[in-house]
């Protein structure tokens, strides 16, 4: 059944389209934050080219999950799942779902526009109107309704969950914080339970409490660099997709952009997701053991020499990255650089071709 959903195809869709995204508007925020940059809260007001470079990769960031899921549910149901899909993606967006729920909008919607292709029966008069009007319009409406009401509930129940668990854990266990605080902020790539404890953490630093924003830097660094790690050590277990995916995560994790990640992590995410929520939580746990502290809330690796305990900082980043790559090289299977075209060419049926009438 799977195979025939050929799920795997519509998510290399999704991906390949997402990923020149993902590496612009990570390099403009880069670019931007070393030039002093910042997002601008006020367009009326004057702002330098610096801001306008951060500012234009934050845009880009936010298009991510519509452009996952648009790509998604165009692989699946070709023109007439763009715009319901990129609906999916805005939707999954605005309560919180990142980049796990735009994939699975899009897989959602796609499905359902092809079952309303193949099954909807309309007017001779009407079946123009199909593709560019009536496919797009009922399964965004019963799709969409089904991402806020029962995809979300789930969602928002469990941003509040874990914010209350972090605020549990805020007055334990300085290491058992760090754990809690570093798989949170590394296990979703820059998603709602990323966005939890990083909202949590800025908080803190607000109120002069430096720790936390530490470990969030180095919990969106770990994953980069422990995949970065693990291709290093094992390059079998990745194709040439991939290790050129990591060629691009890992300087985008240098200034702080995990999102790199998503692409590997899409193609594996029990493993990838496990490994970098384990180093995260490890390494976010002796951060806040050595106290170590970030008066910056970003910028990687740039912003290090301003950290309390850079040295401690660093040990700390070192050993969740180890951690991360460990786990990978243990666990990840070999890969299969032509899986993919091999799965393509298994469809084709040559039993009915006959040379010899051919010839003849």
């Amino acid at each position: 059944m799977l195979r025939k959903l050929q799920l795997k195809k519509h998510a290399m869709t999704g991906i390949s389209y997402m990923l020149p995204l993902v590496v612009t508007a990570g390099l403009l925020i880069a670019i931007g934050n070393l030039s002093g940059g910042s997002v601008i809260k006020n367009y009326k007001e004057a702002y330098s080219i610096a801001d306008a470079l951060v500012s234009l990769g934050v845009f880009g960031m936010g298009l991510i999950v519509p452009v996952i899921a648009g790509a998604i549910s165009y692989s699946i149901a070709d023109r007439p799942g763009i715009a319901p899909g990129l609906m999916m993606g805005l939707i999954a967006n605005a309560i919180g779902a990142g980049f796990l729920g735009g994939m699975l909008g899009g897989y959602i919607v796609g499905y359902f526009v092809q079952y309303l292709r193949n099954n909807l029966k309309v007017p001779v008069w009407a079946q123009g109107l199909m593709p560019m009007m009536i496919l797009p319009l009922i399964s965004t409406m019963v799709v969409g309704l089904l991402m806020f009401y029962v995809i979300g509930t789930p969602i928002v129940w469990l941003t509040a969950t874990l914010t209350e668990v972090l605020k549990g854990l805020q007055g334990g266990s300085r290491f058992i914080f760090g754990l809690g605080m570093g798989a949170m902020a590394a296990f979703d790539f820059g998603g709602p339970v990323n966005k939890v404890a990083s909202l949590f953490a800025d908080g803190l630093l607000v109120e002069g409490i430096y720790g936390p924003e530490a470990v969030k830097i180095l919990a969106s660094m770990v994953p980069p660099f422990g995949v970065a790690l693990s291709w290093i050590i094992a390059k079998k277990k990745y194709s040439k997709e991939e290790a050129e995916n990591i060629k691009i995560a890992f300087p985008m994790g240098v200034a702080m952009i995990t999102e790199g990640v998503i692409p590997i992590a899409a193609r594996d995410p029990i493993r990838v997701i496990a490994a970098c929520s384990i180093g995260a939580a490890i390494g976010g746990g002796f951060s806040m053991l050595w106290n170590v502290g970030s008066p910056v809330p970003s910028g990687g690796m740039f912003i290090v020499p301003a950290m309390e305990n850079p040295i401690g900082f660093l040990a700390a980043l070192s050993i969740g990255t180890v951690i991360t790559a460990a786990i990978l090289v243990l666990t990840k299977k070999t890969a299969a650089d032509d899986s993919f075209f091999d799965e393509e060419d298994e469809s084709v049926d040559l039993s009915e071709l006959n040379i010899t009438d051919q010839i003849r």
